[in-house]
């Protein structure tokens, strides 16, 4: 049997994986900060004795990420902050190791800490940030947390702690499965230059016209290798049927 057969199966294959990618951005079209994935494919070129050089398989080089920005949408919300241009907001992972992301939805738990939409606490100048019970609270430009404590004036603020900003290369950092970034080099600096935007938030960069007709065109790249298995399963019957007949 050709070795093409085994070719279109690769082919095949990966397509399946990039649908698989493509279908988790669309999912998160309104996951807030998010950013895009793609699946990066190479041909391979097949070596070895009796091979002429003249196959090629496909192969997935790695799974990329999109750190195009996405829109900022005002909220009115007092814990909404998005990230002006490059930048990231530190928060403690699951496991209890440093990420970042641009999901800017904060609020308070029970417990006091400052956290994501998805419980993640923010991790400020000392880790976590803890919020005392207060009647106003404000996100300054530099990530600097104030509140107005509780039974005082308008004219009395409490500088709280401030939110570690960074802004690392984007070259050394990668998301993980959890849909966290990290950084290569372990933590990243805190950096100054780095500004929020107040009751505001970012959305996510997935554009839903191209991740559909992505889908429509991985459907079709799909169907077109199906179609090449099946010419080399009616190839090999038309030599066994020549070598019967010889």
């Amino acid at each position: 049997m050709d070795r093409f057969l085994y070719i279109a199966m690769s082919g095949a294959k990966e397509i399946m994986n990039a649908q698989t990618v493509n279908a988790n951005n669309l999912a998160n079209v309104s996951t807030n900060g998010f950013r895009a994935d793609f699946d990066a494919m190479v041909q391979r070129q097949v070596f070895g004795p009796g091979h002429e050089n003249t196959r090629h398989y496909t192969q997935t080089d790695g799974l990329g990420t999109d750190f195009t920005p996405g829109n900022l949408v005002g909220t009115g919300r007092e814990l909404d902050i998005a990230v002006n241009g490059d930048g990231w907001i530190s928060v403690q992972a699951p496991d209890g190791s440093e990420a970042y992301t641009r999901t800017g939805s904060l609020k308070i738990d029970a417990t006091g800490l400052l956290s994501t939409e998805t419980g993640l606490p923010v991790l400020g100048n000392e880790g976590p940030i803890s919020i005392p019970e207060h009647q106003r609270i404000q996100i300054g430009a530099d990530g600097t947390i104030s509140i107005q404590p509780l039974g005082s004036g308008p004219e009395t603020v409490t500088v709280v702690d401030r939110i570690k900003l960074v802004n690392p290369d984007v070259g050394q950092l990668e998301k993980g499965l959890d849909g966290l970034i990290r950084f290569t080099g372990g933590e990243a600096d805190a950096d100054g230059g780095v500004r929020l935007f107040n009751s505001t938030l970012e959305t996510s960069n997935v554009n839903s016209v191209e991740a559909l007709v992505d889908m429509i065109s991985y459907s079709r790249q799909f169907e077109m290798q199906i179609k090449m298995m099946k010419a080399a399963e009616e190839q090999d019957e038309s030599v066994t049927q020549l070598m019967r007949i010889g």
